[in-house]
């Protein structure tokens, strides 16, 4: 689970329903103090993650110049959802993200963080119109690594039989003392109104992802961007360095960083994101 610092936005953001012909989607709209932004970041989080895993990254983007905009998918945290899983596959995640860049107006830089990653991808492939540039943030080619796969498979198996708070409940007493977060009140809040079919089908996502890197490849012209820490045990990095290869995009590695930069080092995250967007509006 990605554990923001703070779940409370900087002055920068503004917290509300972002409207749009396929619902109403909960975002962090960070805009810069003066000046009309350079361009639009839309901000897609991971698998059990919500916007506010971009909160420390707000600031040091619109301090360069961009309107960063958070969000969360449907059925995540602050956004609802169907309680039918066949509601949040790919495609109806996908069709979500083109529907929130038409709502914002203008064409966006698109990132996408682990599962969102995935999730940008299918975007792209659906329609590469509205995208600037794609950056997949610890985000892997096709399924993840197989010890990943089996903690997926265990967390949806006890959420088909258990609640939420019993789930969480379990997660908690298998984490070590040292990784208990002091904003252990706003991550089980957020895990609490996440809707359990979106976990599922998410999560069977990611354990049967096939590899679209090759159809990726092809959609051209887009900037592509692939960043991640050094270390990563969803996606090994040597499967990021190749994916970056045969994309033909830009590899960032951060250093002291694992598979959430934008919480682990975000103002280095930050500047590797900017100096990729810099002139590619």
């Amino acid at each position: 689970m990605s554990r923001p610092p703070t779940f409370i936005p900087p002055p920068c953001a503004r917290a509300f329903g972002l409207s749009t012909r396929r619902g109403r989607f909960a975002v962090l709209d960070a805009r810069p103090a003066t000046g009309t932004p350079q361009a639009t970041v839309l901000l897609l989080p991971g698998f059990t993650g919500s916007k506010e895993d971009f909160i420390a990254l707000l600031e040091p983007l619109t301090e360069a110049g961009y309107r960063a905009v958070a969000v969360d998918g449907r059925g995540q945290y602050e956004t609802g959802g169907p309680d039918t899983q066949e509601a949040y596959t790919q495609s109806e995640l996908a069709a979500d993200v083109l529907a929130q860049t038409e709502a914002l107006g203008t064409p966006v830089h698109l990132l996408g963080h682990s599962l969102g990653g995935q999730i940008a991808r299918a975007a792209v492939l659906l329609d590469r119109g509205p995208f600037l540039s794609l950056t997949l943030m610890s985000s892997g080619p096709a399924e993840v690594a197989p010890v990943q796969r089996q903690r997926v498979k265990l967390l949806g198996d006890a959420l088909a039989t258990m609640s939420m708070e019993q789930v969480w409940e379990a997660m908690r007493a298998m984490e070590p003392p040292e990784e208990t977060p002091v904003d252990g009140a706003d991550l089980r809040r957020r895990w609490l109104r996440t809707n359990p079919a979106q976990l599922i089908a998410t999560g069977r996502q990611l354990t049967v992802e096939p590899d679209r890197v090759d159809e990726l490849a092809a959609v051209r012209p887009l900037p592509k961007h692939v960043l991640s820490g050094e270390r990563d045990d969803t996606w090994p990095v040597p499967l990021l360095d190749a994916m970056a290869q045969r994309l033909g995009a830009r590899r960032t590695v951060v250093t002291g960083a694992q598979h959430s930069p934008n919480t682990d080092r975000p103002l280095e995250t930050a500047a590797a994101l900017t100096d990729f967007w810099d002139g590619r509006h």
